[in-house]
């Protein structure tokens, strides 16, 4: 039996699964460190909405946010401080980020909010929000009751082509940009903990699927020794495969890159996402995004459609005896609610199954 066939019954071993929301508790820190514990950072108020073609009001993003919090969900990526003309769906994410702070959402613990700031006048932009409320959020020198952690993020790629695309430099420019970026963020008073991103790690658009493995690990070393907390490794296009997501992750630990400093941000383009994502599993990764309903897709990778589904990836976890801390049938309320909102069919599959499973049963 290979390993990756037997990860279900060694994974079942750890503990039995649980299969009803009554029972689920949250873990503390301690705990967080067992092996069948997996954080999802959920990425559709930014991630799943940068792409929707028609502006989606500024009380839609802020209800997702506080649906989203409401379900165990411990990190949700809010919003991008990038210039407008480029991403105008993200233009009002300074609302979002005063209204996190002067409202937080009401969760069952506390919560930290993702925020991209790709340059310093992004991030300048962000302090400007949190210097009016300089009380209103903890740092880890300084976790206040009640108040939300906040997290900026900056996103480097893998190619030098979807680069200048993306952010109309080189990937060393982009780089160099960076280190000022993660430098402020840290800063006395703000301390705030910064997630480095890198895209098109298993297949660019523009230069296929022959992306090195071995320059994504240089990248992600070069974003750890500038002061970044965690890598998140973007298979942007969904064009990833088990051989390659292997691949990629022997790499980064041949390179010293530890597992808990690693998050996995699969797309689903070809349906690849949950099996990418249990070859991570086995790996050792416990960090995984997901957006709810599958909402997503980039503006400068053609045909990349939607993340892996929040949904489907909480379920898929539980089945193998993961804790996720997620309400399955309370994200999939979100999720079926936000299809609605934007006119469009909920791509979740478990979603869609879950909801008629309840109808039947009302019936």
């Amino acid at each position: 039996m290979s390993r990756l066939a037997a990860l279900p019954r060694r994974l079942a071993l750890l503990r039995p699964l649980r299969r009803t929301c009554a029972i689920r508790s949250y873990s503390t820190a301690s705990e967080q460190r067992l092996d069948n514990r997996v954080k999802i950072v959920e990425v559709g108020p930014r991630d799943g909405l940068q792409n929707e073609k028609n502006i989606v009001p500024l009380a839609t993003k802020i209800e997702l946010i506080e649906r989203l919090a409401k379900t165990g969900l411990r990190t949700i990526e809010a919003g991008s401080f990038v210039a407008p003309k480029w991403v105008p769906q993200m233009a009002n994410s300074s609302e979002i980020l005063s209204h996190i702070l002067t409202t937080p959402p009401a969760s069952p613990h506390p919560l930290t909010y993702s925020f991209l700031a790709p340059n310093m006048k992004g991030l300048s932009n962000a302090f400007a929000i949190l210097d009016q409320h300089p009380s209103s959020f903890s740092t880890e020198s300084n976790p206040l009751p009640s108040k939300p952690f906040l997290e900026i993020a900056v996103f480097a790629s893998a190619t030098e082509t979807f680069s200048q695309k993306n952010l109309n430099s080189s990937i060393a420019a982009s780089l160099e940009s960076f280190r000022a970026v993660i430098s402020a963020a840290k800063e006395t008073p703000y301390n705030l903990r910064v997630r480095g991103y890198i895209s098109v790690v298993l297949g660019c658009p523009f230069e296929g699927y022959d992306v090195s493995p071995h320059r994504v690990a240089e990248i992600a070393t070069e974003l750890l020794e500038m002061g970044a907390d965690e890598i998140a490794l973007g298979d942007t296009t969904g064009m990833g495969t088990a051989p390659r997501t292997k691949d990629l992750l022997n790499c980064l630990r041949s390179a010293g890159i530890r597992n808990e400093d690693v998050a996995m941000h699969f797309h689903d383009t070809y349906g690849q996402a949950l099996v990418n994502t249990a070859v991570a599993l086995e790996h050792g990764i416990r960090t995984f995004d997901a957006s709810v309903s599958g909402l997503g897709g980039c503006p400068y990778s053609p045909g990349a459609t939607g993340n892996v589904a929040t949904e489907d990836v909480v379920y898929f976890m539980e089945s193998l005896g993961m804790d996720t801390g997620v309400d399955l049938d309370g994200v999939a309320e979100v999720g079926d609610w936000i299809s609605k909102e934007l006119g469009r069919g909920n791509g979740s599959t478990v979603g869609r199954a879950v909801l008629g499973q309840r109808k039947r049963k009302q019936e």
